[in-house]
């Protein structure tokens, strides 16, 4: 076995392929299979990052969020989940576009980079993929007296 500590590694992820083996001689595990993320799954991460960022208010603009409402009321899985978030996934990497309600009186181009930061960390993170890119449409911004647009839970009974 060849010691590491007095050997300079060129990245945090070399290691002595000794080292890995364990005593079978079978090789990494994570050779032994392959991963597939579903474009779903990358979506309702980045959704869930990008709500979760300072200064945004919703997800979806305009339509899709009228639309949403609609859809959101029939309990299929979580409403709404990655409504606004549309993703294209590869072998290795992710690429990511929202549409986002920012909040009245946050800058757009600093809400935009802590969302960009959020996503990208949270899908890397994650899913292990990297994200070549995320594209933001900022559709609206929400002001504090307008009403909230969002569905609200309705009783079927009175």
């Amino acid at each position: 076995m060849t010691d590491l500590s007095s050997s300079p590694a060129t990245s945090k992820n070399q290691t002595d392929k000794s080292t890995r083996s364990g005593s079978g001689g079978k090789g990494d595990p994570a050779g032994r299979g392959r991963t597939t993320i579903a474009d779903s799954v990358v979506e309702k991460i980045a959704a869930a990052a990008a709500r979760d960022s300072v200064g945004v208010h919703s997800l979806g603009s305009g339509m899709a969020r009228t639309l949403g409402s609609v859809r959101d009321r029939v309990p299929v899985g979580r409403p709404g989940a990655s409504r606004g978030v549309s993703v294209e996934v590869g072998e290795r990497q992710a690429a990511v576009d929202l549409d986002l309600v920012v909040d009245y009186g946050y800058p757009i181009a600093d809400v935009a980079t802590g969302v960009r930061t959020d996503v990208i960390s949270a899908v890397e993170r994650m899913t292990g993929l990297e994200v070549v890119e995320v594209n933001l449409a900022v559709g609206d911004v929400h002001l504090p007296d307008e009403e909230d647009d969002t569905p609200q839970s309705e009783s079927r009974v009175t």
